[in-house]
C-alpha cells in the first residue's frame, strides 16, 4: 500500500521519508505524483494545519496521507509576536533561511536573558484515509541563542541557533549518535504513531479487499 508524505520541504522529505521507508512504508511524495497545489493553512495550531493539509492532498491522491506541521512558541514573549504556526511568515512575508535566523536572533536579544530564550516546538501529525482522520501532537522544549553556528541545515535554519544542553552544542552540529540520543524519545513517539496508524489502515484495507 502506497502512502503519501504531504510536504514540499526537502528536509522533512529527507528525514521522515528516509526513516519511514527504512521501516517498510511504501512512501511517495507530492513530487512523485506531480501534485503542485498550495493549501491554505488556516488552522489555529499545528494539529489543525496538519489535518487541513492531509485532507486536501488525500482528496487529490486518494492515498493514505501523512502531514506534519510545526508551531514555535516562546516563554515571556507577547502573543502578538509569537510565531505559532507561522514560523516562516512574519508580518505577511515568508522568510528565507537567513531572514529567519536574523528575525529569531532579534527575539532572543529583545526578550531573552543572557543571550538565551526558552521555548518549545509543538509538532502536529495527521494521517487521513478514506473514512478516518488520526492525529498526534508532541511538545519539544528548546532554547535559543543570539549566537549562530557556522553550519546551516537547509530547510531547518533555526537548528543553527538552538543549543542542545546535554552536549552544549548547536542542534545542527550534533553527530548522528548525539541527535539520536537527544531526539530519540520525540521521534520514537512520532514514528510509533505513524507506523501503528498505517498498520491499522493496511489491515482495514486488506479486510475490505477480501470481503
Amino acid at each position: 500500500m502506497q502512502v503519501l508524505l504531504a510536504t514540499t520541504n526537502d528536509a522533512k522529505i529527507k528525514y521522515y521519508g528516509t526513516r519511514l521507508k527504512e521501516r517498510g512504508i511504501d512512501l511517495v511524495t507530492l513530487k512523485d505524483l506531480n501534485i503542485d497545489i498550495d493549501v491554505d493553512e488556516t488552522g489555529k495550531d499545528p494539529i489543525e494545519n496538519a489535518v487541513i493539509k492531509a485532507k486536501a492532498y488525500y482528496d487529490i491522491s486518494h492515498l493514505p496521507t501523512i502531514a506534519i506541521d510545526d508551531g514555535l512558541f516562546f516563554e515571556n514573549v507577547p502573543e502578538e509576536v509569537q510565531p505559532g504556526t507561522h514560523v516562516r511568515r512574519v508580518n505577511g512575508k515568508r522568510l528565507n533561511d537567513s531572514e529567519m535566523i536574523e528575525h529569531y536572533m532579534g527575539l532572543v536579544n529583545q526578550y531573552g536573558t543572557d543571550g538565551e530564550l526558552d521555548g518549545y516546538f509543538l509538532k502536529g501529525v495527521a494521517i487521513v484515509d478514506k473514512e478516518h482522520t488520526y492525529t498526534f501532537d508532541f511538545k519539544s522544549k528548546r532554547y535559543f541563542t543570539n549566537k549562530q553556528s557556522e553550519f546551516l541545515d537547509k530547510g531547518y535554519p533555526l537548528d543553527s541557533i538552538q543549543i542542545v544542553p546535554p552536549f552544549n552544542k548547536f542542534k545542527c552540529e550534533l553527530t548522528k549518535e548525539e541527535e539520536e540520543e537527544t531526539l530519540g524519545i520525540e521521534k520514537q513517539e512520532i514514528f510509533g504513531f505513524i507506523l501503528k496508524t498505517i498498520g491499522e489502515i493496511e489491515k482495514t484495507s486488506k479486510k475490505l479487499v477480501k470481503s
